[in-house]
């Protein structure tokens, strides 16, 4: 397992490909905290990073799918998941060495986001002012919404060998669990399913979080959805001839 995850993060580490998507993000995130008017910490006047935790789950919705897509895609199309499969591995092997690497990718992409943290901090009167623990909270719930975003590209390229579909179909699933629930809960409010849909919603329980306060039942979604997606992939994978 431990080939597989090294093989799968070196592979990417070397592709241009990762370092554009990471590199598009960071860019992206530090325009919108920055420089865009209608985002800027510095037109809020306020020492916080809200807007940026705000903003990355819809930049992880395009990240994430990009640093999946070409999981199992590639190797259906380059057929060398054949020659994967007959080493002494098991499917559930590939599969969590496979999305240990995407995480590990995902979590390097944030860590240059810490800077953002270290300026607002000494932006703060007086120096320092700043709410560390809805911080940490939300750089854990970001860490917890990129595990389950991980999960659904993994799924998604494991149905096709086209890693333009596997992104397409990612950055699907990944907007309905984000934001899909919430809206039904608005259009079934009056019937009693409001909480049930609430209850579904990635965004509902990323927000509960990033409140500073990591609640158990959060947790236990976030672990829910990940191997539900790892679990799918695995029929997907043990039903296929490659």
């Amino acid at each position: 397992m431990y080939a597989v995850f090294k093989r799968e993060l070196f592979s990417s580490l070397h592709s241009l490909m990762a370092y554009i998507t990471i590199g598009i993000f960071l860019l992206a995130s530090g325009l919108l905290l920055w420089f865009f008017p209608e985002t800027s910490i510095l037109e809020y006047g306020y020492a916080e990073l809200t807007g940026f935790f705000s903003l990355a789950p819809f930049l992880f919705m395009f990240l994430v799918p990009a640093i999946t897509m070409r999981s199992f895609a590639e190797e259906r199309k380059e057929g060398t998941y054949i020659l994967l499969a007959t080493k002494p591995l098991t499917d559930w092997q590939i599969i969590l060495a496979k999305y240990l690497s995407g995480f590990v990718l995902v979590a390097f992409s944030l860590l240059p986001t810490l800077i953002y943290y270290y300026t607002v901090y000494q932006l703060g009167l007086p120096a320092g002012n700043v709410d560390t623990g809805a911080v940490t909270g939300s750089y854990v719930g970001l860490l917890l919404l990129s595990a389950a975003f991980i999960a659904i590209g993994i799924f998604a390229s494991s149905l096709t060998s086209n890693q333009v579909i596997a992104f397409a179909v990612s950055v699907f699933i990944c907007f309905i669990a984000y934001l899909g629930f919430d809206a039904m809960s608005k259009v079934f409010a009056l019937r009693d399913l409001e909480s049930l849909f609430l209850g579904l919603s990635v965004n509902e329980h990323y927000q509960s979080i990033s409140r500073g306060v990591l609640d158990t039942r959060d947790l236990v979604y976030f672990i829910t959805v990940v191997c539900l997606f790892l679990g799918l992939t695995r029929l997907v994978l043990g039903g296929r001839k490659w």
